[in-house]
């Protein structure tokens, strides 16, 4: 005699819709569908190997900080000195080398030190002090802006460096950092440029991180409830100064992303792109509030940017109305976020 299954009604069943709104980065996801497509269909280059090569370069770099510093607002953070970090960095090897003559890969390493060091002095005084986070790194990019401007300045006698390709070894660090390929085959654009892959990299190994290991899991938690956390046993300071480490060698490895492209680096590189960074975040689901987020949204946001940018000057448009669509981006992607996560908490 067959037996009837009969469900457990005290156990509610999950739509497929409701898990998908449960993840951060589906808005982001769908928006950039979106966008590929209207650019795609108005206007002719953007879809060509080309044109591809073009706005994957520009939100490859802008993806490697837009991760890490997604990591950071979810561990409940911000770091404003992100930005002038990356042309600090690339400062620091051009100066290092040209004038000096310290062999290139001994200034890489040099730069990627005190990278580490300014990220590790963020959060030990973010966390010993109880100031917020905006303002400390606040200070910081100011700190750093001005030794960009006038340190460089009072060392070599102006605010750019220029020349790196004739600097010995310089080859081989940039088929590390600024090499790339010929999709074409044929030399007339379409190239992938090695950012490209390192911002592939990036978003995978967080993503491990956040979803498959501890670490990811005292993110979350010191991101959500910094106290309750530290109860149970989260080593809170250990978390948060290795999350403002992590944004601060993201700078570092944009900054020679960007030096060993250009073979140049300007003492204004990088500043202003802070916020860039953070909206990408924002747009692909992390709350400004903390313990929430995506690696992969934040990727996916630096492509909407990428995309973006690059579509409006396909389009002949006037390129200031990028500031507009940022506004726009950021909002709709706040008032979004919002109301997924309320929707999805109460989904049944």
């Amino acid at each position: 005699m067959a037996t009837a299954t009969v469900g457990d009604e005290r156990i509610s069943q999950t739509s497929t819709l409701t898990k998908l709104m449960k993840r951060p980065e589906i808005g982001a996801l769908v928006a950039a569908v979106v966008i590929f497509v209207f650019f795609a269909v108005t206007t002719e280059a953007f879809a060509t190997a080309s044109g591809a090569s073009t706005w994957l370069r520009g939100a490859s770099t802008i993806g490697i900080m837009a991760v890490a510093v997604a990591l950071l607002m979810i561990g409940g953070e911000f770091d404003l000195s992100a930005g002038a970090m990356t042309g600090f960095t690339g400062l620091v090897v051009g100066v290092l080398t040209t004038e000096y003559g310290l062999n290139i890969w001994a200034a890489i390493f040099v730069s990627l030190a005190l990278a580490l060091m300014i990220g590790a002095i963020n959060g030990i005084l973010v966390m010993r002090t109880g100031l917020p986070s905006f303002i400390v790194t606040l200070g910081t990019f100011f700190v750093l802006q001005g030794i960009d401007l006038a340190g460089t300045k009072a060392l070599i006698g102006q605010v750019a460096i220029q020349g790196m390709s004739n600097v010995p070894y310089y080859d081989q660090a940039k088929k590390i950092f600024g090499s790339s390929i010929d999709v074409n085959g044929s030399g007339a654009g379409g190239q992938i440029y090695a950012s490209v892959f390192w911002w592939i990299g990036i978003t995978a190994v967080a993503t491990w991180v956040l979803l498959r290991t501890r670490t990811g899991n005292w993110i979350f938690a010191v991101g959500g409830q910094q106290t309750a956390a530290r109860q149970i046993g989260v080593p809170v300071l250990k978390t948060k100064v290795g999350l403002f480490m992590t944004t601060a060698g993201a700078g570092w490895l944009v900054g020679m992303l960007l030096l060993f492209t250009t073979s140049t680096v300007q003492s204004n590189t990088g500043v202003g792109q802070e916020f860039i960074y953070i909206i990408c975040a924002v747009v692909g689901g992390c709350l400004m509030t903390g313990g929430y987020g995506s690696a992969i949204g934040a990727a996916f946001g630096a492509l909407i940017y990428g995309m973006v940018n690059q579509g409006i000057v396909y389009s002949g448009w006037d390129n200031n109305w990028l500031r507009a669509f940022l506004g726009v981006m950021l909002l709709g992607a706040v008032l979004l976020n919002e109301w997924v996560r309320k929707r999805a908490e109460t989904a049944q």
